[in-house]
């Protein structure tokens, strides 16, 4: 049976993770987004702050990581990425969700899934504001902020796709939520969803 999954692809401070977060509250389904560590850590026995360190936040100056003695196993990112890929797969055979980031357009982008591809920005000026009453930080400091985060993104994605993850051509649906209300973005996303439905 084919289910609907939503993918959102984010820069950080557009608010991607609400309207992610809005459409499966909307639609009634579940939603994972740092949920994917903690599900993925309980199936390979791997701990979770050991998944984390290899998670979108990837950078060129991240070693790969070494579980501890008693595990007896080494994990590099790759191996973590695909753990996490297969939790990813086995959630979308199980039901309708809507899944946050970690490349999940292009993991599921040949299964038999309804695939909504959906990628979230905002202006920086608005993403620095909203970061910095967000995180209570300067707007020097959330400029920052976003600058790591967004670069780490790309990284983790480039890194495991060989695709920039900014590329229109990647997904069905863009929205600049400076000009367009979470709420707005949630209501499109559901009329695709049941557009794509009835094909």
């Amino acid at each position: 049976m084919a289910n609907t999954i939503i993918t959102i692809s984010r820069t950080y401070g557009s608010g991607g993770r609400k309207i992610g977060r809005l459409a499966a509250e909307r639609a009634g389904i579940p939603c994972y987004d740092r949920e994917l560590i903690y599900l993925t850590s309980a199936k390979s026995g791997v701990p979770a702050s050991l998944l984390s360190d290899n998670d979108e936040g990837l950078s060129k100056r991240k070693p790969d990581i070494t579980i501890p003695e008693e595990k007896n196993k080494y994990v590099s990112k790759d191996e973590v990425f695909l753990s996490q890929s297969q939790t990813i797969r086995e959630l979308a055979d199980k039901s309708d969700c809507v899944i946050i980031g970690r490349c999940a357009d292009t993991i599921l982008r040949s299964s038999r899934h309804r695939l909504i591809r959906v990628f979230v920005w905002a202006p920086t000026e608005l993403c620095i504001q909203r970061v910095s009453e967000m995180l209570h930080i300067s707007e020097k400091e959330a400029e920052k902020t976003i600058k790591q985060i967004d670069r780490h993104r790309e990284d983790y994605y480039r890194y495991h796709t060989g695709r920039h993850q900014d590329n229109a051509r990647n997904f069905d649906l863009c929205f600049d939520t400076s000009r367009i209300s979470y709420e707005q973005a949630v209501k499109v996303i559901s009329s695709y969803a049941e557009l794509i439905s009835g094909l």
